[in-house]
Protein backbone atom coordinates (compact mmCIF):
# COMPACT_ATOMS: atom_id res chain seq x y z
CA UNK A 1 0.00 0.00 0.00
CA UNK A 2 1.34 3.42 -0.97
CA UNK A 3 1.84 5.67 2.01
CA UNK A 4 0.34 9.11 1.93
CA UNK A 5 2.77 11.99 2.35
CA UNK A 6 3.03 13.39 5.86
CA UNK A 7 1.02 16.55 5.45
CA UNK A 8 2.00 17.93 8.85
CA UNK A 9 5.64 17.93 7.74
CA UNK A 10 4.84 19.96 4.64
CA UNK A 11 2.39 22.34 6.30
CA UNK A 12 4.89 24.44 8.31
CA UNK A 13 6.81 25.62 5.26
CA UNK A 14 3.64 26.16 3.26
CA UNK A 15 2.00 28.18 6.04
CA UNK A 16 5.13 30.20 6.66
CA UNK A 17 5.63 30.95 2.98
CA UNK A 18 1.98 31.92 2.54
CA UNK A 19 1.88 34.36 5.44
CA UNK A 20 5.30 35.83 4.71
CA UNK A 21 4.17 36.52 1.14
CA UNK A 22 1.02 38.15 2.53
CA UNK A 23 3.05 40.44 4.80
CA UNK A 24 5.52 41.39 2.10
CA UNK A 25 2.70 41.92 -0.39
CA UNK A 26 1.05 44.31 2.07
CA UNK A 27 4.28 46.29 2.36
CA UNK A 28 4.67 46.44 -1.42
CA UNK A 29 1.07 47.63 -1.76
CA UNK A 30 1.72 50.32 0.85
CA UNK A 31 4.81 51.55 -1.01
CA UNK A 32 3.27 51.50 -4.48
CA UNK A 33 0.10 53.21 -3.32
CA UNK A 34 2.19 55.81 -1.51
CA UNK A 35 3.92 56.74 -4.77
CA UNK A 36 0.67 57.05 -6.72
CA UNK A 37 -1.18 60.34 -7.09
CA UNK A 38 -4.14 58.89 -5.16
CA UNK A 39 -2.10 58.30 -1.99
CA UNK A 40 -3.71 59.62 1.22
CA UNK A 41 -3.03 59.30 4.93
CA UNK A 42 -6.20 57.22 5.31
CA UNK A 43 -5.14 54.71 2.67
CA UNK A 44 -1.68 54.26 4.17
CA UNK A 45 -3.21 53.69 7.58
CA UNK A 46 -5.43 51.01 6.05
CA UNK A 47 -2.41 49.28 4.51
CA UNK A 48 -0.54 49.36 7.81
CA UNK A 49 -3.58 47.86 9.52
CA UNK A 50 -3.65 45.10 6.90
CA UNK A 51 0.00 44.29 7.51
CA UNK A 52 -0.66 44.23 11.25
CA UNK A 53 -3.45 41.68 10.81
CA UNK A 54 -1.25 39.52 8.59
CA UNK A 55 1.56 39.68 11.12
CA UNK A 56 -0.85 38.64 13.87
CA UNK A 57 -1.99 35.68 11.79
CA UNK A 58 1.61 34.69 11.20
CA UNK A 59 2.38 34.82 14.93
CA UNK A 60 -0.65 32.67 15.71
CA UNK A 61 0.54 29.68 13.71
CA UNK A 62 0.51 26.63 16.01
CA UNK A 63 3.78 26.17 17.82
CA UNK A 64 4.42 22.70 16.39
CA UNK A 65 4.23 24.18 12.89
CA UNK A 66 6.96 26.71 13.57
CA UNK A 67 10.64 26.35 12.88
CA UNK A 68 13.67 28.47 13.64
CA UNK A 69 13.64 30.21 10.29
CA UNK A 70 10.00 31.18 10.70
CA UNK A 71 10.63 32.50 14.22
CA UNK A 72 13.50 34.64 12.93
CA UNK A 73 11.34 35.97 10.10
CA UNK A 74 8.54 36.85 12.51
CA UNK A 75 11.00 38.73 14.73
CA UNK A 76 12.38 40.78 11.82
CA UNK A 77 8.94 41.61 10.44
CA UNK A 78 7.52 42.51 13.85
CA UNK A 79 10.44 44.73 14.85
CA UNK A 80 10.54 46.69 11.62
CA UNK A 81 6.75 46.89 11.35
CA UNK A 82 6.42 48.36 14.85
CA UNK A 83 9.13 50.90 14.09
CA UNK A 84 7.40 51.81 10.82
CA UNK A 85 4.11 52.36 12.65
CA UNK A 86 5.76 54.61 15.26
CA UNK A 87 7.46 56.60 12.51
CA UNK A 88 4.14 56.95 10.70
CA UNK A 89 2.41 58.22 13.84
CA UNK A 90 5.22 60.69 14.51
CA UNK A 91 4.89 61.88 10.91
CA UNK A 92 1.15 62.39 11.47
CA UNK A 93 1.92 64.53 14.52
CA UNK A 94 4.33 66.63 12.48
CA UNK A 95 1.79 67.06 9.65
CA UNK A 96 -0.58 68.66 12.13
CA UNK A 97 2.02 71.40 12.65
CA UNK A 98 3.46 71.91 9.15
CA UNK A 99 2.76 71.05 5.51
CA UNK A 100 6.44 70.90 4.62
CA UNK A 101 6.98 67.15 5.01
CA UNK A 102 7.70 66.15 1.39
CA UNK A 103 11.24 64.89 2.01
CA UNK A 104 10.12 62.98 5.09
CA UNK A 105 7.25 61.40 3.15
CA UNK A 106 9.75 60.16 0.55
CA UNK A 107 11.99 58.75 3.28
CA UNK A 108 9.07 56.86 4.78
CA UNK A 109 8.15 55.47 1.35
CA UNK A 110 11.76 54.36 0.94
CA UNK A 111 11.60 52.47 4.22
CA UNK A 112 8.48 50.62 3.03
CA UNK A 113 10.24 49.71 -0.18
CA UNK A 114 13.19 48.30 1.77
CA UNK A 115 10.83 46.29 3.98
CA UNK A 116 9.13 44.86 0.90
CA UNK A 117 12.56 43.67 -0.26
CA UNK A 118 13.19 42.07 3.15
CA UNK A 119 16.16 44.38 3.60
CA UNK A 120 15.52 44.72 7.33
CA UNK A 121 18.87 46.22 8.34
CA UNK A 122 18.74 49.08 5.84
CA UNK A 123 15.03 49.62 6.51
CA UNK A 124 15.78 49.90 10.23
CA UNK A 125 18.54 52.43 9.57
CA UNK A 126 16.23 54.43 7.28
CA UNK A 127 13.49 54.51 9.91
CA UNK A 128 16.01 55.66 12.52
CA UNK A 129 17.05 58.50 10.24
CA UNK A 130 13.41 59.38 9.58
CA UNK A 131 12.66 59.53 13.31
CA UNK A 132 15.73 61.71 13.85
CA UNK A 133 14.66 64.15 11.14
CA UNK A 134 11.09 64.29 12.45
CA UNK A 135 12.36 65.05 15.96
CA UNK A 136 14.65 67.77 14.57
CA UNK A 137 11.78 69.43 12.70
CA UNK A 138 9.49 69.34 15.72
CA UNK A 139 12.19 70.86 17.90
CA UNK A 140 12.56 73.69 15.38
CA UNK A 141 8.81 74.30 15.44
CA UNK A 142 8.77 74.28 19.24
CA UNK A 143 11.70 76.70 19.45
CA UNK A 144 10.05 79.09 16.98
CA UNK A 145 6.84 79.01 19.02
CA UNK A 146 8.51 80.09 22.28
CA UNK A 147 7.56 83.75 22.74
CA UNK A 148 10.13 86.35 23.54
CA UNK A 149 10.19 87.44 27.15
CA UNK A 150 7.80 90.41 27.28
CA UNK A 151 8.60 93.48 29.31
CA UNK A 152 5.58 92.87 31.54
CA UNK A 153 6.72 89.35 32.53
CA UNK A 154 9.42 89.85 35.18
CA UNK A 155 11.61 86.94 36.19
CA UNK A 156 10.09 85.30 39.25
CA UNK A 157 10.53 81.66 40.26
CA UNK A 158 7.89 81.88 43.00
CA UNK A 159 4.29 80.95 42.20
CA UNK A 160 1.64 83.65 42.78
CA UNK A 161 -0.27 83.50 46.02
CA UNK A 162 -3.66 83.68 44.32
CA UNK A 163 -5.23 84.33 40.92
CA UNK A 164 -3.67 84.53 37.47
CA UNK A 165 -0.10 85.55 36.72
CA UNK A 166 2.19 85.68 33.67
CA UNK A 167 5.82 85.59 34.68
CA UNK A 168 9.25 84.50 33.49
CA UNK A 169 10.79 81.48 35.19
CA UNK A 170 14.54 81.05 35.11
CA UNK A 171 15.91 77.51 34.67
CA UNK A 172 19.24 75.90 33.79
CA UNK A 173 18.16 75.64 30.14
CA UNK A 174 16.94 79.23 29.83
CA UNK A 175 14.18 81.65 30.81
CA UNK A 176 10.59 80.73 29.97
CA UNK A 177 7.34 82.68 30.03
CA UNK A 178 4.64 80.77 31.92
CA UNK A 179 1.00 81.42 32.72
CA UNK A 180 -0.01 80.34 36.24
CA UNK A 181 -3.27 80.09 38.13
CA UNK A 182 -3.05 79.83 41.91
CA UNK A 183 -6.02 79.15 44.15
CA UNK A 184 -6.78 78.63 47.81
CA UNK A 185 -7.82 74.98 48.27
CA UNK A 186 -10.01 76.06 51.15
CA UNK A 187 -12.33 77.91 48.78
CA UNK A 188 -11.59 76.22 45.43
CA UNK A 189 -12.87 72.84 44.29
CA UNK A 190 -11.04 70.80 41.65
CA UNK A 191 -13.16 68.29 39.71
CA UNK A 192 -12.56 65.74 36.95
CA UNK A 193 -15.13 65.80 34.15
CA UNK A 194 -15.66 63.19 31.40
CA UNK A 195 -17.95 63.00 28.35
CA UNK A 196 -19.26 59.59 29.46
CA UNK A 197 -20.44 58.18 32.77
CA UNK A 198 -19.64 54.57 31.86
CA UNK A 199 -16.46 52.71 31.07
CA UNK A 200 -15.47 52.96 27.41
CA UNK A 201 -12.78 51.08 25.51
CA UNK A 202 -13.50 52.12 21.89
CA UNK A 203 -15.14 55.03 20.05
CA UNK A 204 -15.31 56.92 23.32
CA UNK A 205 -17.10 60.30 23.32
CA UNK A 206 -15.17 63.52 23.83
CA UNK A 207 -15.97 67.20 24.24
CA UNK A 208 -14.00 70.44 23.73
CA UNK A 209 -12.15 71.63 26.82
CA UNK A 210 -14.27 74.81 26.85
CA UNK A 211 -17.44 72.70 27.15
CA UNK A 212 -16.12 70.88 30.22
CA UNK A 213 -15.23 74.24 31.79
CA UNK A 214 -18.57 75.91 31.06
CA UNK A 215 -20.82 73.04 32.09
CA UNK A 216 -18.99 72.69 35.41
CA UNK A 217 -19.21 76.43 36.12
CA UNK A 218 -15.41 76.57 36.32
CA UNK A 219 -13.11 79.53 35.67
CA UNK A 220 -10.20 77.42 34.36
CA UNK A 221 -9.58 73.97 32.92
CA UNK A 222 -6.79 71.72 31.69
CA UNK A 223 -6.77 68.60 29.51
CA UNK A 224 -6.30 65.36 31.43
CA UNK A 225 -4.81 62.01 30.46
CA UNK A 226 -3.52 60.74 27.13
CA UNK A 227 -6.08 59.39 24.68
CA UNK A 228 -5.94 57.29 21.49
CA UNK A 229 -6.63 59.36 18.35
CA UNK A 230 -8.37 57.68 15.39
CA UNK A 231 -5.47 58.50 13.03
CA UNK A 232 -3.03 56.17 14.82
CA UNK A 233 -2.81 52.57 13.54
CA UNK A 234 -1.99 51.42 17.08
CA UNK A 235 -5.33 52.87 18.25
CA UNK A 236 -7.42 50.54 16.09
CA UNK A 237 -10.12 49.04 18.32
CA UNK A 238 -9.54 51.54 21.14
CA UNK A 239 -10.19 54.94 19.57
CA UNK A 240 -10.76 57.71 22.07
CA UNK A 241 -9.88 55.53 25.05
CA UNK A 242 -7.38 56.69 27.67
CA UNK A 243 -6.78 53.50 29.66
CA UNK A 244 -5.63 55.14 32.91
CA UNK A 245 -7.51 55.35 36.23
CA UNK A 246 -10.04 58.19 36.50
CA UNK A 247 -12.90 59.05 38.88
CA UNK A 248 -15.09 61.85 37.57
CA UNK A 249 -17.15 64.40 39.49
CA UNK A 250 -20.15 62.03 39.45
CA UNK A 251 -18.17 59.48 41.50
CA UNK A 252 -17.78 57.07 38.57
CA UNK A 253 -14.49 55.16 38.29
CA UNK A 254 -13.12 54.41 34.83
CA UNK A 255 -10.54 51.82 33.74
CA UNK A 256 -10.29 50.17 37.16
CA UNK A 257 -9.50 46.76 35.69
CA UNK A 258 -6.50 48.18 33.83
CA UNK A 259 -5.00 49.73 36.94
CA UNK A 260 -5.09 47.07 39.65
CA UNK A 261 -1.30 46.71 39.44
CA UNK A 262 -0.53 50.03 37.76
CA UNK A 263 2.68 51.83 38.70
CA UNK A 264 1.57 55.09 37.09
CA UNK A 265 1.26 58.01 39.52
CA UNK A 266 -2.16 59.32 40.54
CA UNK A 267 -3.44 62.61 41.97
CA UNK A 268 -6.48 62.81 44.28
CA UNK A 269 -8.53 65.97 44.69
CA UNK A 270 -10.51 66.32 47.89
CA UNK A 271 -12.18 68.96 49.99
CA UNK A 272 -9.36 71.34 50.87
CA UNK A 273 -6.49 69.07 49.77
CA UNK A 274 -4.59 67.53 46.86
CA UNK A 275 -2.76 64.25 47.38
CA UNK A 276 -0.17 62.59 45.13
CA UNK A 277 0.52 58.84 45.13
CA UNK A 278 3.43 57.25 43.26
CA UNK A 279 1.42 54.28 41.92
CA UNK A 280 -2.28 53.90 41.14
CA UNK A 281 -2.14 50.38 42.58
CA UNK A 282 -1.77 51.98 46.01
CA UNK A 283 -5.10 53.77 45.74
CA UNK A 284 -8.44 52.10 46.48
CA UNK A 285 -11.77 53.19 44.98
CA UNK A 286 -12.80 55.74 47.57
CA UNK A 287 -15.69 57.92 46.33
CA UNK A 288 -15.59 60.42 49.18
CA UNK A 289 -13.06 62.57 47.28
CA UNK A 290 -13.92 65.01 44.48
CA UNK A 291 -11.84 63.49 41.71
CA UNK A 292 -9.04 61.06 40.85
CA UNK A 293 -6.83 61.09 37.79
CA UNK A 294 -3.76 59.06 36.82
CA UNK A 295 -1.16 60.01 34.25
CA UNK A 296 2.53 59.59 33.51
CA UNK A 297 5.44 60.12 33.53
CA UNK A 298 6.16 61.33 37.04
CA UNK A 299 8.53 64.30 36.74
CA UNK A 300 9.15 65.63 40.26
CA UNK A 301 8.60 64.07 43.68
CA UNK A 302 9.65 65.42 47.07
CA UNK A 303 11.42 68.33 45.42
CA UNK A 304 13.65 66.02 43.35
CA UNK A 305 13.58 65.20 39.63
CA UNK A 306 12.57 61.55 39.33
CA UNK A 307 11.90 61.31 35.60
CA UNK A 308 13.97 58.67 33.81
CA UNK A 309 14.69 58.17 30.13
CA UNK A 310 12.00 56.85 27.78
CA UNK A 311 11.97 55.53 24.23
CA UNK A 312 8.80 57.49 23.48
CA UNK A 313 9.74 60.63 21.55
CA UNK A 314 6.71 62.43 22.95
CA UNK A 315 8.48 62.37 26.31
CA UNK A 316 12.11 62.78 25.32
CA UNK A 317 11.94 65.54 22.70
CA UNK A 318 12.00 69.13 23.81
CA UNK A 319 8.83 69.91 21.86
CA UNK A 320 6.75 67.38 23.80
Amino acid sequence: MTKLPKIHHLLPKAVATFFILLVLTGLVWGYQYYKSEQYTIVSLKAKLNTVQKELTALKNVDQYKRNNQLEDTIKHIETTYQKAVKAYEALLDLKSQTNDTGDLDKLFAQSLDLLSQRNYATADATLNELNHQIATEQQKIASAAIPAVPANAPVNNTAPGNGYSRQSVSADTGTFVVDLIAADLGSTRVVVDTASDTDCSNNCPALPLSTYVSRSGAYAGINGTFFCPPEYPTCAGKTGSYDLLVMNKNKVYFNSANNVYSTNPVVIFGSGFIRFIGAASGWGRDTSVDGVISNFPLLVSGGSIVYGDSSDTKFTNQWA
